[in-house]
């Protein structure tokens, strides 16, 4: 059964920087949130396009996941959206159709650049009913996205 869960953050951060902050994420997250990634690394493709597969390595202590591996569905940067799924690691035991989409909209007001929206979708297929509802992704998502506005308003 197909199962939807969305989140909806504003940041302060122009939607360019936080938008270029996320595409390189590769390199830009293991070293600003250490207690999370122990690395993420482009084993397919280019590391920005469609067809993309990163292997992200979670830090001791991450709740659930030990690895992941996403292929990346879905990259425009014209309307700064992007998309992947999740093809392997332990969330693939979980969900048979783990799928996140984010798009980053700016925000102005009177023709000056006010921040962003970030609007971040999970698509998933629980493996059974006894499987939870992936509340601690979400929460994790929303804790990213607020960090990662801090860092980029004092960097």
């Amino acid at each position: 059964m197909a199962s939807k869960v969305e989140l909806v953050v504003e940041v302060k951060s122009p939607a360019e920087k936080l938008w270029t902050a996320l595409r390189d994420s590769t390199e830009l997250f293991p070293k600003i949130f250490p207690e999370q990634y122990k690395s993420i690394e482009t084993v397919e493709g280019d590391g920005k396009s469609v067809g993309t597969v990163r292997l992200l390595k979670y830090a001791e202590g991450v709740p659930l996941v030990t690895f992941a591996k996403e292929k990346v569905e879905v990259a425009d940067d014209e309307k700064k959206v992007v998309s992947y799924s999740v093809v392997d690691g332990e969330l693939v035991s979980f969900y048979t159709n783990f799928r996140v989409t984010l798009q980053v909209t700016p925000i102005t007001k009177d023709g000056a650049d006010a921040g962003a929206v970030v609007n971040w979708t999970m698509n998933f297929d629980k493996a059974s009913e006894q499987v939870p509802d992936p509340d601690v992704i979400k929460e994790t998502a929303d804790k990213t996205f607020h960090d990662l506005d801090e860092y980029l308003l004092k960097n």
